[in-house]
């Protein structure tokens, strides 16, 4: 079941720049998750309108266990989808800028989103390439780009 999932890895210099792009995002992830996963269900008791700790233990395991796991390049389509969904949640969360315009690329908070979301879908998209777990653990024969 799962092989159908993961499909063909990719290998080749592309695998290389999927590590590289792995390494940097799981690694960015996991230090940003961190102090999360320290207080998961209350890290966001000081804010204005706080989720139900549930929703925060998600996003605090999104962050950092989402991050782990892209780093090693395990279990990849579930760790991209858990953070895809919690940034378009932190993106539903963060106040609109205080300008006349609405300047969403540049506001705070969502340039850092934004950058978490489109690496996220991208490796969902094409995998994680041969140098993960995934590829020694449910690898198919890899295609060359």
């Amino acid at each position: 079941m799962l092989t159908k999932i993961f499909g063909t890895f990719i290998a080749g210099r592309a695998a290389v720049g999927l590590l590289v792009i792995r390494l940097i995002l799981g690694s960015g992830l996991a230090m940003h998750g961190w102090g999360k996963i320290q207080n998961p269900m209350h890290w966001m008791d000081k804010m204005p309108a706080p989720a139900p700790g549930v929703l925060q233990l998600l996003a605090a395991v999104s962050e950092f266990g989402g991050g782990l796991a892209l780093v090693f390049g395990l279990l990849t389509p579930l760790a991209c989808l858990g953070i895809i969904c919690t940034m378009l949640t932190a993106a539903a969360k963060v106040p609109p800028p205080d300008k006349a315009y609405l300047n969403l690329i540049a506001a705070p908070g969502y340039e850092l989103l934004g950058h978490y979301f489109a690496a996220a879908l991208g490796l969902l998209l094409t995998g994680p390439g041969v140098l993960s777990l995934d590829a020694l653990l449910f690898g198919k024969s890899p295609r060359r780009y």
